[in-house]
């Protein structure tokens, strides 16, 4: 078959302001925060609704995602995207990270470092990312993650170290 004899697909992503989501993690305890937008009482990131991700399962220090991998997740070899499965594990090790913080508390990734064990297609069927922490201290916290499948099998698996921002005194008061 050639590309022109392809049957043409679309998908339609829509979101929530997400400026609720950003002003309530500046203000709300990390657990507390996740779970909002579990329920949806706070807009999920317009990241995680394009790319079909959703919050499982929640507890400090852990944080499972699941996704339903989809052939808009394709790369051009027919397997889903690393850059898909590192942005499944990134969410799931920063959100467990953001579990154990608290209200005022922030983090960023620092770095990130994914193995990928085998290709994740259509037919893998769905998977969860189970991102824990290994570590928070004053400034530094790190965070592993594994992707598995509805039979165990891992696909991949991660290691996260994050910079943590904690409220301080305020400068020139």
């Amino acid at each position: 078959m050639t590309y022109a004899e392809n049957q043409p697909r679309s998908r339609s992503v829509t979101w929530d302001d997400p400026t609720p989501s950003a002003k309530a993690a500046r203000v709300t305890a990390g657990v507390a925060f996740l779970e909002a937008i579990a329920r949806g009482e706070l807009p999920a990131p317009p990241v995680a609704l394009l790319l079909g991700m959703a919050i499982e399962e929640i507890a400090e220090g852990r944080v499972v995602f699941t996704l339903d991998p989809a052939e808009y997740h394709y790369n051009p070899l027919g397997s889903v995207h690393g850059g898909v499965i590192s942005t499944l594990c990134d969410s799931a090790m920063g959100c467990a990270v953001q579990s154990t913080l608290a209200a005022g508390s922030g983090y960023t990734t620092v770095e990130l470092k994914v193995n990928f064990l085998r290709a994740l297609t259509v037919g893998s069927g769905p998977v969860r990312c189970e991102g824990r922490v290994i570590h928070v201290g004053g400034r530094i916290a790190t965070a592993e993650a594994r992707v598995i499948d509805g039979a165990g099998r891992l696909y991949a698996h991660a290691t996260t170290t994050c910079m943590v921002f904690r409220p301080g005194p305020e400068v020139g008061r």
